[in-house]
């Protein structure tokens, strides 16, 4: 990655710029308008394909020359078979998503590895405005009222952890994300947001 653009890059996307290997072919499910794909492809020459819903989002793919599907994650991802590419990201779109672990499943056999980002519901801040203002939380990570929410499910680090340990799925790689850095110390209650890389 460029040093002079890396300061107005997300720490998301360069934790995720950094995962993927170089000239790997990637489906970002919920790929929004586009910039993570585009980075990947200009700079990692990785074979990219999206999927996204909304359509105002998918002209904005489409003015990066982006190949991207338009359509909803829980439907678009039958048409692949097994292995189909070496990553899928689901990077904030997890917990949008209604049939959670039909997703995770189809993305699981779709990828070899699964790159997850998703807030920490169990956040310091997310946890005092319900313990002592007494309502929904709305801060960095979960910016929405409970009303424009598009998130669906509200789930900790330690709820996924313990889904994998369930469900048989591997965690080959962890990152907790503080605003501007990486969380090492009680990320359970400290990092707002995490990136998970999972494999069957």
């Amino acid at each position: 990655m460029k040093e002079k653009n890396n300061k107005n890059i997300r720490l998301d996307y360069k934790i995720i710029f950094k995962i993927i290997e170089t000239g790997s072919s990637v489906l970002d499910l919920g790929c929004g308008s586009g910039e993570l794909l585009n980075l990947l492809i200009k700079e990692k020459k990785v074979k990219a394909r999206g999927i996204e819903l909304r359509e105002e989002a998918i002209y904005e793919c489409v003015e990066k020359g982006l190949s991207v599907f338009h359509g909803d994650i829980e439907g678009g991802l039958g048409e692949y078979p097994d292995n189909s590419f070496n990553y899928v990201i689901l990077n904030q779109s997890m917990q949008e998503t209604k049939k959670i672990e039909f997703v995770l499943q189809e993305s699981l056999r779709v990828g070899r590895k699964v790159i997850i980002g998703f807030p920490n519901f169990a956040y310091i801040r997310s946890r005092f405005d319900l313990f002592f203002r007494g309502k929904a939380p709305v801060n960095p990570s979960l910016p929405y009222s409970w009303y424009e929410s598009p998130n669906v499910h509200f789930l900790s680090l330690k709820d996924f952890k313990n889904y994998c340990k369930e469900k048989g799925i591997n965690i080959l790689e962890t990152y907790y994300l503080g605003k501007n850095n990486i969380i090492r110390l009680f990320p359970n209650l400290l990092a707002p947001n995490a990136i998970f890389v999972i494999s069957k």
